[in-house]
């Protein structure tokens, strides 16, 4: 008995199903354009984005330049965004800002339009081009709307990104300091800090470059180790100037030692 009512149960299910499918498919053929628009709005209501979907596109070029037509497109754009297709979804909301520059949805739609390309920013270890494009998404934003209620937002999603870009770029001169790939690992910290000088890694930069310093000239030719060594040093005394308390400080007394012994070498020739 249990089985049959399982049965019975599946049965009445696909017929709802195929009734409902048949009832869609004579919607999509039907002429009643506002018969069409209603259902449309009513499976976007009801969070049914690809038949809304469907129905939004046969009815835009029946709605151009219409009331109705402003509000499929930005429905078609909420839909999209919704489903978590983004670039989509940014492509939609920027079409509906040109085709009704004026309408009451323009605000949140060009934001919409900037979080679609901030949530399509990809995680730290890859490459941040997508996050600094979501930077000037947002910024245009706070540009043209500097009085809005959505401005915090916005401020606080670039936040977000800049962290991650400024993190990607840290764990990127971190990689050449542990491969010992001196001078590309020097060069990534010079350009570190000088396009973050308030850095949260900078006690712990300025301890890598003391130390890449030091290993750079031990290897390098003769001619070059004397320079090396003193920016070592250099690095040194700046550390211990920023970071009068730092923990490396003592870590770095053997490497302080060797270097001075080094130097003295060198004026003792």
């Amino acid at each position: 008995m249990r089985k049959n009512g399982f049965f019975i149960t599946i049965g009445i299910t696909f017929l709802l199903v195929l009734a409902s499918c048949s009832n869609y498919n004579r919607l999509l053929k039907s002429t009643d354009n506002e018969y069409k628009y209603n259902a449309a709005m009513m499976y976007y209501k009801q969070k049914d984005y690809n038949r809304a979907l469907q129905l939004f596109d046969v009815l835009q070029s029946a709605y151009r330049g219409k009331p109705q037509g402003e509000d499929i497109a930005y429905c078609t754009a909420e839909c999209y965004y919704n489903m978590k297709d983004y670039e989509i979804a940014s492509h939609y909301y920027k079409r509906y800002v040109v085709n009704y520059p004026f309408a009451k949805n323009v605000e949140p739609a060009l934001f919409r339009s900037a979080c679609c390309y901030y949530l399509e920013s990809p995680n730290i270890s890859l490459d941040q081009t997508e996050s600094h494009t979501a930077i000037s998404e947002l910024q245009s934003f706070i540009d043209i709307y500097p009085q809005s209620a959505l401005v915090d937002s916005a401020n606080k999603l670039i936040d977000t990104l800049r962290y991650k870009i400024t993190e990607k770029e840290y764990n990127t001169c971190m990689l050449y300091y542990k491969m010992e790939e001196y001078q590309a690992a020097i060069t990534s910290f010079e350009n570190f800090m000088k396009e973050y000088p308030a850095t949260e890694h900078r006690e712990d930069i300025i301890n890598c470059m003391v130390l890449t310093y030091y290993n750079y000239a031990k290897k390098s030719v003769q001619e070059k180790q004397r320079e090396r060594y003193e920016l070592a040093l250099e690095k040194y005394n700046t550390l211990k100037y920023m970071y009068p308390e730092s923990k490396y400080i003592a870590e770095l007394e053997l490497v302080v030692e060797n270097i001075l012994l080094e130097l003295s070498n060198f004026k003792n020739k």
